[in-house]
């Protein structure tokens, strides 16, 4: 049998659940029970369609979907919500609800499944939603049209495994007329005074700082810092600059290896890490100073 090759995609992957399932079992019986819950799980797959999404599984009373924009995924999310909120109220006496969570990052598909840190954030979102919320990343609003900007509101900010910075939430203010007054911006404690940071590549050198917050690294052309060689992914990895600090955010399929100068190796895949003061990024192995495919970092006061 033939093996599907793993893809890389970056994607609005958005989770879906029943609130209070194990309580509506307990309450209104099985038949009852199982009727409400497939409705529910009828309305996500539906509105996942209509929004041109794709739904990846359905675990339990929960859906999991994936949309190739962040308008889209709101979209759905908010058809989601509206009419299972208009459901309830018809649906044989039983109150129910969902909660949804969004986060837009890299994945890797592999035959119908999608695996990644940012599959951890999106569910992370969800575990933070309450009943009829829809919860997304900071960076997932980043992404969103200025229209559907401005319905989004800072709420806290959370950690998610696999991350050693905090991630903020938003809500979705999905029916206006019951949105209260936006809350102020959540700020993080800057920990660090580095205002730069150079990555050379053999003749070529890249500053990441406040004039350029964000640079990829891979073996496409278009990338900032071109680097060539059979492990390494089109868009193998990005340095972003967030709150002073200086992070590595692996989207490849081989992962990204860092050493720092004192010799001590870090890997990291699908996943993000905070640069150090000084080492060397090597893109799908490691890379030891010295080597032809060494990218060398220093951050500068």
């Amino acid at each position: 049998m033939n093996r599907v090759m793993a893809r890389d995609l970056e994607v609005a992957i958005v989770f879906a659940d029943v609130v209070g399932s194990t309580q509506m079992y307990e309450e209104f019986g099985d038949t009852k029970a199982s009727a409400t819950v497939a409705l529910c799980l009828d309305v996500m797959k539906d509105a996942t369609y209509q929004f041109n999404g794709t739904v990846i599984k359905t675990i339990g009373d929960e859906v999991m979907s994936t949309f190739e924009t962040v308008d889209e995924a709101m979209g759905a999310a908010v058809m989601m919500q509206s009419r299972i909120t208009s459901e309830s109220k018809k649906n044989n006496g039983i109150p129910v609800s969902i909660r949804i969570g969004c986060h837009f990052g890299p994945v890797v598909q592999e035959q119908n499944d999608i695996f990644g840190a940012a599959v951890h954030t999106a569910n992370r979102m969800t575990s933070q939603a309450k009943a009829r919320q829809i919860v997304v990343s900071g960076f997932t609003v980043e992404q969103m049209s200025p229209e559907l900007r401005n319905q989004a509101r800072q709420i806290d900010v959370a950690t998610v495994r696999g991350r050693i910075d905090e991630v903020a939430l938003f809500e979705l203010v999905w029916q206006p007329d019951e949105a209260t007054n936006m809350l102020p911006t959540i700020e993080w404690e800057n920990t660090r005074k580095a205002s730069k940071l150079l990555l050379n590549f053999r003749d070529s050198t890249v500053e990441v700082s406040d004039k350029r917050k964000s640079i990829n690294m891979g073996r496409a052309d278009d990338n900032d810092l071109v680097v060539k060689g059979n492990l390494i992914s089109r868009i193998h990895a990005k340095i972003e600059m967030r709150r002073g600090k200086f992070m590595l955010v692996d989207q490849s399929t081989n992962g990204t290896f860092l050493q720092n100068v004192q010799g001590k190796e870090k890997f990291v895949r699908r996943d993000s890490t905070e640069l150090g003061e000084e080492g060397t990024i090597g893109l799908g192995r490691a890379e030891p100073p010295g080597s032809k495919l060494a990218i060398y970092f220093k951050t500068i006061e």
